[in-house]
C-alpha cells in the first residue's frame, strides 16, 4: 500500500489547497464551477437504531440522520473540499426545510432543491445488524422526491456542471423518472460527465424484473458507473461478480470511461477501455456502514473533477481509487451517512497511518 501513496498524498492535499485559493471569493456551494459535481435524486431522513444488532421492532430508539444516496456523495465531495451541487425534492415540512438547510451548512449548493406542499419528506427505518449491514424499512407513498417534474429542474446548475451524478432510485416512479431522463439528457448535451451508482433497493420496486429492466434502462448511458458485487449477482441473473469476463461481457460497456466494482472492506475493482485491476480495502473497525458507498463514490468523483486524465492514468486512477476506499472506511467507523463522511484531511492522515502500517 505504501508504494502506491508515497509520492501521492502531498500532492493531493496542494493541489487541492490551490484551488480553494482561486475560489476563495466565490459564494456558496459551488466553490469551483469547473469542477461542479451535481448530484440528482432522493434525499431523506434515515431513523437508525442507537444499539447496533436489533430489529426495528426491538429498538428502544432511534436516531435521526440526513441521507439519500445522492445528496450523501454531493456532501462527501463537497466534505473533501470539492464543489458539489444537489438536485431533489422534499416535502414543504420541517424534515425537508432541515434537509435543504444541511446541504447549505455542508458547502453543497442546493438551489436545485424544491419543496412539495402536498407530499411528505421521506423517511427510512435503517436497521444495523450484528455484522453492520443494512437492512431497510420505507414510508414514500408517495413522497415528495418521487414528484419532481421536469419544469422544477434547475437547467443552469446542470450545465454549470462537470460530472452530473444519479442513481436508479428516481427511475421508479412518475413524474420523477422522466425529470430523471430529462436532466441526464440536458447533462449530456452539456457535456457533462454522467455517473450511474445503480445503489440497489429492491423493496422500492414493484418486482425484482421491474429493478432489473428499470436499471439497466439506462446502462449505456454512463461514463462512470459503481456498482457492488450483489448488484452484479442481481444484474446478470447470479453470475460469480468476482469473474472478470462477467463484468467485461454483460455489464462494460462501449461507451464506459470507467466502471468500479466495490468490495467492502476487501476494497474495489476497476475496468476501463485499457486497463482493470484492483486496490485493497483500509481497515477499520465498522460500526455502520451506512453511506460507505456514497463515500466512496463521492471520493472517486471529487478526484476525476479535478482531473479527467485518471481514465487513461491506471497509476493516477489507482491512488484516487485508494483515496476513495479510505472514504468509506472512515464512514463505517461513524453512525448515520452524511454525519459521517470525512474532510480531506481526515482521509489523508487516515492513509498516513494505513502506509505507516505497512
Amino acid at each position: 500500500m505504501a508504494n502506491i501513496l508515497a509520492p501521492a498524498l502531498d500532492k493531493k492535499l496542494v493541489l487541492r489547497e490551490d484551488s480553494k485559493d482561486e475560489s476563495s471569493d466565490k459564494k456558496g456551494g459551488s466553490q469551483d464551477d469547473k469542477s461542479l459535481v451535481v448530484c440528482f435524486g432522493e434525499m431523506l431522513i434515515d431513523f437508525v437504531p442507537t444499539v447496533s444488532g436489533v430489529s426495528l421492532a426491538e429498538a428502544s430508539a432511534f436516531k435521526k440522520a440526513p441521507g439519500g444516496a445522492p445528496a450523501n456523495v454531493a456532501v462527501g465531495v463537497a466534505r473533501l473540499g470539492g464543489s458539489a451541487g444537489f438536485i431533489g425534492k422534499v416535502g414543504d415540512d420541517e424534515f425537508g426545510y432541515m434537509l435543504s438547510d444541511i446541504l447549505k451548512q455542508n458547502n453543497v449548493d442546493n438551489s436545485g432543491v424544491r419543496f412539495d406542499p402536498h407530499a411528505r419528506t421521506a423517511l427510512a427505518f435503517v436497521t444495523l445488524r450484528a455484522d453492520g449491514e443494512r437492512e431497510f424499512l420505507f414510508f414514500r407513498h408517495p413522497s415528495a422526491d418521487m414528484l419532481l417534474r421536469e419544469s422544477e429542474l434547475d437547467i443552469n446548475l446542470i450545465k454549470k456542471a462537470k460530472i452530473f451524478h444519479y442513481g436508479s432510485i428516481s427511475l421508479i416512479d412518475e413524474p420523477c423518472r422522466s425529470t430523471h431522463l430529462a436532466a441526464m439528457k440536458i447533462a449530456k448535451e452539456s457535456g457533462c460527465i454522467l455517473s450511474y451508482d445503480p445503489n440497489l433497493r429492491l423493496p422500492l420496486w414493484p418486482s425484482e424484473d421491474a429493478a432489473r429492466k428499470g436499471i439497466m434502462s439506462i446502462w449505456d448511458q454512463a461514463d462512470i458507473i459503481k456498482i457492488s458485487e450483489d448488484e452484479i449477482r442481481f444484474l446478470t441473473g447470479g453470475d460469480d461478480p468476482y469473474d472478470d469476463n462477467v463484468v467485461l461481457t454483460k455489464l462494460f460497456h462501449p461507451n464506459l470511461r470507467l466502471l468500479v466494482v466495490t468490495e467492502g472492506s476487501e476494497g474495489c475493482r476497476y475496468y476501463t477501455q485499457k486497463f482493470h485491476g484492483r486496490v485493497g480495502g483500509v481497515k477499520v473497525k465498522a460500526v455502520d456502514t451506512t453511506g460507505a458507498g456514497d463515500a466512496f463514490v463521492g471520493g472517486v468523483l471529487d478526484s476525476i473533477a479535478s482531473n479527467l486524465s485518471l481514465f487513461q492514468d491506471e497509476k493516477g486512477l489507482r491512488e484516487a481509487l485508494l483515496f476513495a476506499n479510505a472514504c468509506g472506511a472512515l464512514t463505517v467507523t461513524e453512525r448515520g451517512a452524511i454525519p459521517a463522511m470525512p474532510t480531506r484531511e481526515a482521509v489523508l492522515q487516515c492513509l498516513k497511518q494505513a502506509a505507516e502500517k505497512n
